[in-house]
């Protein structure tokens, strides 16, 4: 892929889509060299379902409820997700665990955020944890996604310092104004080229990240 041409991206959701909307900004505003071309939410009535609507993106649920195992529901996400001929898939609020199979039909071209500096806190209660842990910063982390839950590797990484009166709630918003920012920056890079999975190591302008990926501080430099 060249700067030139306009990616391919179809974004996963299951709730209010508030990723989902940044990278519906980012793609207008010039900031993400890409088109979102399809909109797939787990569940019915969702905002995340209403933000592609607004956005003229088309849209469709697929109830994992309908499937008899994972594995059928995965088999057919797979081909919903491949129907669009995507170029990179965004895990945005996608409250799935999802097969090695999926997994591996996109493998290199499947991105997710997770509310932690991984590998901290894998999973979920991210912000009560490092809270309750006594870490003096919280974050997100964009990373590649494989088999291993939140173990993927980590792509770039925003810090966020947690204060002597914060909640998970509190310590939540202010982590989220980063995501929105680095998991666009991210895929950018993706599509324009600069970014690569080479032997299960990401490489950004053809330098290996370091296993917690790029600091957004710094990455931003970058652009």
């Amino acid at each position: 892929m060249t700067s030139g041409k306009r990616s391919r991206l179809v974004v996963l959701i299951s709730g209010s889509g508030s990723n989902l909307q940044a990278f519906i900004d980012a793609s207008k505003d010039g900031n993400l060299n890409a088109d979102i071309v399809g909109v797939i939410s787990n569940k019915a009535d969702v905002l995340g379902l209403q933000r592609a609507q607004d956005a003229g993106i088309s849209n469709e649920v697929l109830d994992h409820r309908a499937f008899p195992s994972r594995e059928h529901f995965d088999a057919e996400l797979g081909e919903r997700v491949s129907s669009y001929q995507p170029d990179l898939v965004i895990l945005a609020g996608f409250m799935r665990i999802l097969t090695p199979d999926f997994v591996s039909r996109f493998a290199g071209h499947i991105m997710n955020i997770h509310p932690s500096l991984l590998p901290k806190y894998p999973g979920l209660h991210t912000h009560q944890r490092a809270i309750d842990a006594g870490d003096k910063k919280g974050g997100a982390t964009v990373h590649f996604v494989t088999s291993d839950l939140d173990g993927g590797p980590a792509i770039v990484q925003a810090e966020v310092p947690i204060m002597g009166d914060d909640t998970a709630d509190l310590l939540a918003s202010r982590v989220l104004v980063q995501e929105h920012q680095i998991y666009p920056l991210a895929a950018h890079w993706f599509c324009e080229g600069r970014l690569t999975l080479e032997n299960g190591v990401p490489q950004l302008n053809g330098n290996a990240l370091q296993k917690t990926g790029f600091l957004f501080s710094t990455a931003i430099t970058e652009q």
